[in-house]
């Protein structure tokens, strides 16, 4: 393969001739945008350990009121994409959200899709278009794109959750903004989507002939998760990891179109090698503790730490323990990619 001519290589005039014009040479630079067998990678395998951000995020919360925050939030930025960026791997956003008793973060909605997943605290909740959600350690909450959504808190102590968004995807694409609402009132229905949606297999008998809702089951309880995650790995052979994706009940599509969620069991001693993907992901620890290589960086996580995994990354993670499982959730862009048309797994 002959090499590529360079931008030093064209005379000064032509250059600047183009330039003046607002056109540029794409051969100079063609192995930037299209390198050969692999993608160039900026994002670095990184975790962030909670016990260094609950403390930050606690003081966040003495320091700023809620209402000069709107939302208070520590981001987790990779440093390997800029701090500024406020990016976890390219196409996903992670924050740590803080409410306080008797807070409530506005109402408001927005073109990027979000999850909320619990991390620690009672009586937080979120209403998500007048359906009032509650929020429990370990709950998945979605927030779908431009539907109304508030936070309030009517229980003590804090509530922290992780939020997961597309937000770099749709700022990218110049088309990330948000609407301020008025408070919302609650429905006399309470957490429906948990009232029509009780277990597998089983959907409202208007959803076969009846137009299929997008966002049929809005809360994802822990408690469901952790238990089924428990009974398929009963029946689950030794060399095949026991995982689960969060899905749109009545369709089984992911839940959300850019972001897919699942949840993760490493039995007592087990180490997984997941195969490689072109998906990028972040693995928050629910219960347990891991010690995980990515391309080789060794890193260690306890419950509630988070980690970053580039495109493409080889990875392998451990369960710390020889006598209790471990628990993690899984965020990842595999449904953009396949969407795209090019997700890809390497066996």
């Amino acid at each position: 393969m002959s090499a590529l001519g360079t931008l030093s290589e064209l005379p000064a005039s032509y250059v600047e001739g183009l330039a003046a014009k607002n056109l540029v040479p794409l051969w100079p630079s063609l192995r930037k945008a299209l390198p050969h067998g692999a993608p160039f990678r900026r994002t670095q395998p990184v975790v962030w350990h909670y016990a260094d951000v609950r403390p930050r995020l606690i003081e966040a919360g003495e320091l700023t009121p809620i209402e000069k925050a709107e939302r208070r939030v520590l981001v987790l930025a990779n440093p390997g994409l800029g701090l500024e960026n406020m990016q976890a791997t390219p196409s996903i956003y992670i924050g740590l959200q803080l409410i306080l008793p008797r807070e409530t973060a506005p109402n408001h909605r927005h073109t990027p899709s979000a999850v909320r997943f619990v991390v620690e605290g009672e009586g937080g909740y979120t209403i998500v278009d007048g359906e009032k959600l509650p929020m429990e350690r370990g709950d998945l909450i979605l927030t779908p794109s431009l539907l109304w959504h508030e936070h309030r808190h009517e229980g003590t102590g804090p509530v922290i959750w992780l939020d997961a968004l597309d937000l770099p995807t749709v700022f990218a694409q110049e088309a990330s903004y948000a609407l301020e609402g008025p408070p919302q009132t609650v429905r006399n229905q309470p957490d429906s989507s948990q009232t029509h949606y009780r277990r597998a297999g089983l959907v409202p008998y208007r959803a076969l002939s009846g137009p299929r809702a997008n966002y049929p089951l809005l809360r994802y309880p822990w408690r469901d998760v952790r238990e089924a995650l428990l009974a398929m790995a009963a029946v689950t052979e030794a060399s095949e990891m026991v995982h689960l994706a969060y899905v749109n009940p009545e369709t089984g599509a992911e839940c959300l179109p850019v972001l897919g969620f699942s949840a993760i069991m490493l039995r007592p001693g087990e180490a997984a090698a997941p195969a490689r993907r072109s998906a990028s992901a972040v693995l928050h620890v629910v219960e347990g503790a891991v010690d995980a290589e990515v391309d080789g960086v060794s890193l260690s996580a306890d419950a509630s730490d988070t980690l970053a995994v580039p495109t493409h990354a080889k990875i392998r993670i451990a369960n710390r323990s020889t006598q209790k499982p471990a628990f993690l959730f899984q965020v990842d862009d595999a449904p953009m990619q396949r969407k795209l048309g090019f997700f890809e797994v390497f066996h």
